[in-house]
Protein backbone atom coordinates (compact mmCIF):
# COMPACT_ATOMS: atom_id res chain seq x y z
CA UNK A 1 0.00 0.00 0.00
CA UNK A 2 1.42 3.32 -0.65
CA UNK A 3 1.24 4.62 3.25
CA UNK A 4 -0.28 3.66 6.63
CA UNK A 5 -3.27 5.87 6.10
CA UNK A 6 -4.98 3.85 10.05
CA UNK A 7 -7.08 5.89 11.87
CA UNK A 8 -8.73 3.22 13.51
CA UNK A 9 -10.11 3.72 16.80
CA UNK A 10 -9.35 1.19 19.55
CA UNK A 11 -10.81 -1.86 19.79
CA UNK A 12 -13.02 -2.62 23.05
CA UNK A 13 -11.11 -3.82 25.93
CA UNK A 14 -13.67 -6.79 26.78
CA UNK A 15 -13.22 -7.92 22.85
CA UNK A 16 -9.23 -7.72 22.90
CA UNK A 17 -9.68 -9.89 26.32
CA UNK A 18 -12.04 -12.39 24.34
CA UNK A 19 -9.44 -12.28 21.58
CA UNK A 20 -6.80 -13.05 23.42
CA UNK A 21 -8.75 -16.03 25.71
CA UNK A 22 -9.71 -17.69 22.86
CA UNK A 23 -5.63 -17.78 21.34
CA UNK A 24 -4.29 -18.36 24.42
CA UNK A 25 -6.54 -21.15 25.65
CA UNK A 26 -6.19 -23.35 22.90
CA UNK A 27 -4.59 -26.83 23.26
CA UNK A 28 -1.82 -26.77 22.02
CA UNK A 29 -1.18 -23.26 22.31
CA UNK A 30 -0.59 -21.77 19.11
CA UNK A 31 2.87 -20.19 18.58
CA UNK A 32 1.97 -18.38 14.54
CA UNK A 33 -0.99 -17.14 14.36
CA UNK A 34 -2.89 -14.74 10.82
CA UNK A 35 -4.62 -12.12 11.40
CA UNK A 36 -6.08 -11.49 8.26
CA UNK A 37 -8.76 -8.20 7.16
CA UNK A 38 -9.99 -6.05 4.37
CA UNK A 39 -7.97 -2.84 4.35
CA UNK A 40 -9.14 -0.34 7.12
CA UNK A 41 -10.14 -2.96 9.20
CA UNK A 42 -8.22 -2.25 12.03
CA UNK A 43 -5.60 -5.31 11.79
CA UNK A 44 -2.55 -3.60 13.05
CA UNK A 45 -4.85 -2.07 15.51
CA UNK A 46 -5.99 -4.81 17.07
CA UNK A 47 -2.41 -6.47 16.69
CA UNK A 48 -0.98 -3.98 18.89
CA UNK A 49 -3.57 -4.14 21.41
CA UNK A 50 -3.17 -8.06 21.57
CA UNK A 51 0.53 -8.42 21.82
CA UNK A 52 0.12 -4.48 24.85
CA UNK A 53 -2.60 -7.02 26.58
CA UNK A 54 -0.42 -9.84 26.83
CA UNK A 55 2.58 -8.42 28.04
CA UNK A 56 0.31 -7.26 31.22
CA UNK A 57 -0.30 -11.51 31.61
CA UNK A 58 3.55 -11.43 31.60
CA UNK A 59 3.56 -13.22 28.09
CA UNK A 60 5.89 -12.52 25.37
CA UNK A 61 4.19 -11.70 21.82
CA UNK A 62 4.96 -9.94 18.85
CA UNK A 63 3.26 -8.36 15.86
CA UNK A 64 4.36 -8.70 12.15
CA UNK A 65 2.73 -6.95 9.40
CA UNK A 66 3.48 -8.44 5.89
CA UNK A 67 3.54 -4.53 4.39
CA UNK A 68 7.42 -4.91 5.99
CA UNK A 69 8.17 -7.52 3.45
CA UNK A 70 7.30 -5.46 0.59
CA UNK A 71 10.13 -5.32 -2.25
CA UNK A 72 11.12 -1.84 -2.67
CA UNK A 73 10.79 -0.01 -5.31
CA UNK A 74 13.34 -0.33 -7.46
CA UNK A 75 12.40 -4.17 -7.16
CA UNK A 76 9.15 -3.30 -7.89
CA UNK A 77 10.02 -1.52 -11.03
CA UNK A 78 11.92 -4.51 -12.58
CA UNK A 79 8.86 -6.54 -12.21
CA UNK A 80 6.86 -3.90 -13.80
CA UNK A 81 9.41 -3.94 -16.70
CA UNK A 82 9.86 -7.92 -16.89
CA UNK A 83 6.20 -9.22 -15.67
CA UNK A 84 3.39 -6.50 -15.52
CA UNK A 85 3.36 -2.69 -15.45
CA UNK A 86 0.71 -2.90 -12.77
CA UNK A 87 2.86 -4.91 -10.54
CA UNK A 88 5.02 -1.54 -10.07
CA UNK A 89 2.43 -1.18 -7.61
CA UNK A 90 2.82 -3.07 -4.17
CA UNK A 91 0.45 -4.85 -1.91
CA UNK A 92 -0.82 -7.94 -4.23
CA UNK A 93 1.04 -11.52 -4.02
CA UNK A 94 3.89 -11.35 -5.61
CA UNK A 95 5.35 -8.05 -4.49
CA UNK A 96 6.22 -9.46 -1.10
CA UNK A 97 9.72 -10.89 -0.12
CA UNK A 98 8.14 -14.22 1.12
CA UNK A 99 11.62 -15.95 1.54
CA UNK A 100 12.46 -12.99 3.91
CA UNK A 101 9.46 -13.97 5.91
CA UNK A 102 10.14 -17.47 5.89
CA UNK A 103 13.51 -16.66 7.31
CA UNK A 104 12.86 -14.23 9.94
CA UNK A 105 9.95 -16.35 11.50
CA UNK A 106 12.57 -19.34 11.43
CA UNK A 107 14.98 -16.85 13.30
CA UNK A 108 12.27 -15.91 15.71
CA UNK A 109 11.61 -19.44 16.90
CA UNK A 110 15.05 -19.82 17.77
CA UNK A 111 16.23 -16.70 18.95
CA UNK A 112 18.77 -15.99 21.85
CA UNK A 113 20.73 -13.00 23.54
CA UNK A 114 23.88 -14.42 21.43
CA UNK A 115 21.44 -15.34 18.54
CA UNK A 116 18.97 -12.69 18.07
CA UNK A 117 16.37 -12.59 15.51
CA UNK A 118 16.16 -9.33 13.32
CA UNK A 119 12.83 -7.76 12.22
CA UNK A 120 12.45 -6.10 8.86
CA UNK A 121 11.14 -2.80 8.22
CA UNK A 122 9.50 -1.07 5.54
CA UNK A 123 9.43 2.77 4.85
CA UNK A 124 6.23 3.59 3.28
CA UNK A 125 7.04 6.67 2.62
CA UNK A 126 10.51 6.24 1.00
CA UNK A 127 9.37 3.05 -0.41
CA UNK A 128 12.14 0.89 0.51
CA UNK A 129 13.09 -1.66 3.38
CA UNK A 130 14.95 0.53 6.09
CA UNK A 131 18.94 -0.64 6.41
CA UNK A 132 18.65 -3.43 8.19
CA UNK A 133 21.16 -2.03 10.74
CA UNK A 134 17.75 -0.29 11.80
CA UNK A 135 15.71 -4.09 12.27
CA UNK A 136 14.32 -4.75 15.32
CA UNK A 137 16.29 -7.05 17.15
CA UNK A 138 14.87 -10.30 19.23
CA UNK A 139 16.63 -11.75 22.00
CA UNK A 140 14.61 -14.42 22.93
CA UNK A 141 11.77 -16.50 21.48
CA UNK A 142 8.04 -14.92 21.53
CA UNK A 143 5.68 -16.70 23.01
CA UNK A 144 3.68 -16.23 20.26
CA UNK A 145 4.15 -14.18 17.19
CA UNK A 146 0.70 -12.65 15.14
CA UNK A 147 0.90 -11.91 11.81
CA UNK A 148 -1.32 -9.54 9.99
CA UNK A 149 -2.04 -8.28 6.61
CA UNK A 150 -4.72 -7.94 4.24
CA UNK A 151 -4.64 -11.40 2.67
CA UNK A 152 -3.15 -13.71 5.03
CA UNK A 153 -4.73 -17.35 4.53
CA UNK A 154 -6.45 -16.21 1.38
CA UNK A 155 -6.35 -19.16 -1.01
CA UNK A 156 -5.36 -18.90 -4.73
CA UNK A 157 -8.83 -18.78 -7.21
CA UNK A 158 -8.98 -20.69 -10.13
CA UNK A 159 -8.04 -20.51 -13.85
CA UNK A 160 -11.91 -19.80 -14.58
CA UNK A 161 -12.20 -17.43 -11.84
CA UNK A 162 -9.19 -15.28 -13.45
CA UNK A 163 -11.54 -15.24 -16.67
CA UNK A 164 -13.83 -12.54 -16.56
CA UNK A 165 -12.48 -8.80 -15.35
CA UNK A 166 -13.48 -7.87 -11.57
CA UNK A 167 -13.62 -3.70 -12.73
CA UNK A 168 -12.02 -1.10 -14.83
CA UNK A 169 -8.57 -1.47 -14.00
CA UNK A 170 -8.23 -5.31 -15.32
CA UNK A 171 -10.72 -4.49 -18.19
CA UNK A 172 -8.43 -1.33 -19.35
CA UNK A 173 -5.42 -2.16 -18.03
CA UNK A 174 -4.95 -6.39 -17.58
CA UNK A 175 -7.08 -6.85 -20.83
CA UNK A 176 -4.64 -10.41 -21.61
CA UNK A 177 -5.19 -11.07 -17.83
CA UNK A 178 -1.69 -11.93 -17.56
CA UNK A 179 -1.43 -9.97 -14.37
CA UNK A 180 -4.23 -11.47 -12.13
CA UNK A 181 -2.46 -14.96 -13.38
CA UNK A 182 0.53 -13.98 -12.67
CA UNK A 183 -0.57 -12.85 -8.95
CA UNK A 184 -2.35 -16.02 -8.48
CA UNK A 185 0.14 -18.02 -9.34
CA UNK A 186 2.67 -16.72 -6.95
CA UNK A 187 -0.11 -16.88 -4.06
CA UNK A 188 -0.25 -20.60 -5.00
CA UNK A 189 3.68 -21.02 -4.88
CA UNK A 190 4.82 -19.04 -2.50
CA UNK A 191 2.15 -17.66 -0.12
CA UNK A 192 0.31 -20.92 0.39
CA UNK A 193 3.20 -22.81 1.88
CA UNK A 194 3.48 -19.22 4.34
CA UNK A 195 -0.17 -20.14 5.03
CA UNK A 196 0.42 -23.74 6.18
CA UNK A 197 2.69 -22.64 9.03
CA UNK A 198 -0.49 -20.43 10.68
CA UNK A 199 -1.12 -22.70 13.90
CA UNK A 200 -4.62 -20.05 13.89
CA UNK A 201 -5.87 -17.89 11.35
CA UNK A 202 -8.25 -14.69 12.86
CA UNK A 203 -10.11 -13.15 10.66
CA UNK A 204 -11.93 -9.49 11.12
CA UNK A 205 -14.66 -9.92 8.64
CA UNK A 206 -16.09 -7.03 6.60
CA UNK A 207 -19.55 -6.94 6.54
CA UNK A 208 -19.10 -6.14 2.68
CA UNK A 209 -16.25 -5.74 -0.12
CA UNK A 210 -17.80 -2.27 -1.24
CA UNK A 211 -17.40 -1.51 2.95
CA UNK A 212 -13.69 -1.03 1.93
CA UNK A 213 -14.02 1.92 0.06
CA UNK A 214 -15.80 3.93 2.31
CA UNK A 215 -13.15 2.78 5.30
CA UNK A 216 -10.34 3.65 3.32
CA UNK A 217 -11.57 7.62 2.14
CA UNK A 218 -12.02 7.71 5.77
CA UNK A 219 -8.65 7.41 6.54
CA UNK A 220 -7.44 9.58 3.26
CA UNK A 221 -9.67 12.76 4.12
CA UNK A 222 -8.18 12.41 7.92
CA UNK A 223 -4.35 12.36 6.58
CA UNK A 224 -6.00 15.37 3.24
CA UNK A 225 -6.88 17.42 6.47
CA UNK A 226 -3.61 17.02 8.16
CA UNK A 227 -2.19 18.17 3.90
CA UNK A 228 -0.21 14.73 4.18
CA UNK A 229 1.91 14.59 0.95
CA UNK A 230 0.35 11.06 0.15
CA UNK A 231 -2.57 11.32 0.65
CA UNK A 232 -4.98 10.54 -1.98
CA UNK A 233 -7.74 11.90 -3.90
CA UNK A 234 -10.97 9.81 -4.39
CA UNK A 235 -10.40 9.25 -8.16
CA UNK A 236 -6.53 8.00 -6.78
CA UNK A 237 -8.15 6.03 -3.86
CA UNK A 238 -10.82 4.23 -6.15
CA UNK A 239 -8.02 3.16 -8.94
CA UNK A 240 -5.89 1.90 -6.13
CA UNK A 241 -8.81 -0.27 -4.54
CA UNK A 242 -9.03 -1.96 -7.67
CA UNK A 243 -5.83 -3.84 -7.57
CA UNK A 244 -7.06 -5.45 -4.49
CA UNK A 245 -10.88 -5.91 -5.02
CA UNK A 246 -10.05 -9.25 -6.74
CA UNK A 247 -8.53 -11.25 -3.90
CA UNK A 248 -11.04 -8.92 -1.22
CA UNK A 249 -13.52 -10.97 -2.90
CA UNK A 250 -11.97 -13.84 -2.62
CA UNK A 251 -11.19 -13.07 1.51
CA UNK A 252 -14.76 -12.89 2.14
CA UNK A 253 -15.73 -15.94 0.05
CA UNK A 254 -13.15 -17.99 1.60
CA UNK A 255 -12.21 -17.39 4.75
CA UNK A 256 -15.68 -17.90 7.12
CA UNK A 257 -15.01 -20.95 6.07
CA UNK A 258 -11.29 -21.30 7.19
CA UNK A 259 -10.55 -18.98 9.70
CA UNK A 260 -10.83 -20.27 13.60
CA UNK A 261 -11.83 -17.29 14.92
CA UNK A 262 -13.83 -14.74 13.09
CA UNK A 263 -14.53 -10.53 14.79
CA UNK A 264 -17.53 -9.47 12.67
CA UNK A 265 -17.67 -6.22 11.80
CA UNK A 266 -20.48 -3.81 10.93
CA UNK A 267 -20.38 -1.02 8.64
CA UNK A 268 -19.19 0.73 11.50
CA UNK A 269 -16.77 -1.61 12.29
CA UNK A 270 -18.04 -1.96 15.57
CA UNK A 271 -17.56 -5.84 16.50
CA UNK A 272 -21.18 -7.48 16.25
CA UNK A 273 -20.14 -10.95 17.40
CA UNK A 274 -16.94 -13.68 17.65
CA UNK A 275 -17.19 -17.01 15.99
CA UNK A 276 -15.04 -19.50 16.98
CA UNK A 277 -15.09 -22.04 13.75
CA UNK A 278 -12.51 -24.84 14.01
CA UNK A 279 -14.28 -27.30 16.23
CA UNK A 280 -12.76 -27.27 19.89
CA UNK A 281 -11.16 -24.07 19.10
CA UNK A 282 -12.32 -21.89 22.09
Amino acid sequence: MPHDASTHSRYPGAIVNAVLDTLTHAAPRPWLIGLSGLQGSGKSTLAGQLVELAARRATGALALSIDDFYFGRAARQRLARDVHPLLATRGVPGTHDVDLLLGTLDALRTATPRRPARVPRFDKGLDTRVAPSRWRSVARKPDFVILEGWCIGVPPQDEAALLKPVNELERDEDRDARWRNWVNAQLARHYVPLWQRLDRLVMLQAPSCAIVARWRDEQERALRRRNAPRALSPAALRRFLMHYERLSRQALKTLPARADLRIVLDEDRRVRRLAAVRQGFG
